[in-house]
């Protein structure tokens, strides 16, 4: 019990130093996010482009990427759990795996599976699976599945569409799209290149956010499983010592018979 306990203790102290720091950064992105994508809205969607032909359109006979955020460690309560299960239900379309936690053993839609440290250190593998999908016109539509931080009491596992790009209708309704933009160059791989890049970027704030996610999962779980093992520890204590007296008070009793006879 000893053991498992410091090793809870590890994991809670590890998700103390992190969860602030991954909760103020998840936080800081809120806005960026919708500002991000209000401003691709914007450029996509204008009535001069779709006039002039010229928008990037979603491919019906392409590809559907779906993104996993999941995670290398454990100790997070069910935060893999409904990924796994998505996971294994999404059988038709393409896969990127973000964590070990949820690599699948045998799925051939797996386009990449790629740890949480990986993750960090080698993105441009995932950018280069966006870029080629982006620029062939091959995609479809992308998606990440995600746990989903918007406070430490409210963690939602979602599904966010990243393309085509769509925002709320009330947020539509306030977007000047009449703009007339001057253009010099290719606007076709202007607009590929910038969504490409939008697209990379947007994972990469769905990743924050899920890093806040798995911490404060993290945090409570391994808190409540120290509460918990205090408890039996406290609870075999009390037993111990029950146990203990009621032996001294057997052998008061047994030391009062043999003096009782003599």
């Amino acid at each position: 019990m000893a053991s498992v306990k410091n090793i809870v203790k590890v994991m809670n102290f590890h998700s103390l130093i992190r969860v602030d720091k991954a909760r103020k950064v998840a936080e800081e992105y809120f806005d960026v996010e919708q500002e991000l994508t209000k401003m691709m809205y914007k450029v996509i969607y204008n009535k001069n482009l779709v006039l002039d032909k010229k928008i990037l359109v979603s491919n019906n006979k392409g590809n559907v990427i779906d993104i996993y955020l999941g995670n290398d460690l454990g100790f997070c309560g069910n935060f893999n759990h409904q990924l796994l299960q998505a996971i294994e239900e999404d059988n038709d379309n393409e896969k990127i795996i973000v964590g070990k936690k949820i690599f699948p053993k045998n799925d051939k839609n797996v386009l990449l599976k790629i740890t949480k440290e990986d993750f960090f250190q080698n993105y441009q593998k995932i950018e280069n699976i966006i870029y080629e999908y982006v620029m062939e016109h091959k995609l479809k539509e992308i998606n990440v599945i995600y746990n989903h931080y918007y406070n430490v009491n409210d963690i939602r596992f979602e599904r966010k569409t990243l393309f085509p790009v769509e925002l709320e209708k009330d947020i539509v309704k306030d977007i000047n799209l009449d703009v007339d933009y001057v253009i010099e160059a290719d606007i076709k791989e202007v607009i590929t290149s910038i969504l490409a890049l939008y697209l990379c970027y947007q994972i990469k704030i769905l990743e924050s956010n899920s890093w806040a996610s798995e911490n404060v999962m993290r945090e409570k779980v391994t808190r409540d499983s120290i509460d918990k093992i205090e408890e039996l520890e406290n609870e075999t204590h009390q037993k111990e010592v029950k146990e203990k007296k009621y032996k001294e008070f057997k052998s008061q009793i047994s030391n009062y018979k043999n003096y009782m006879k003599e």
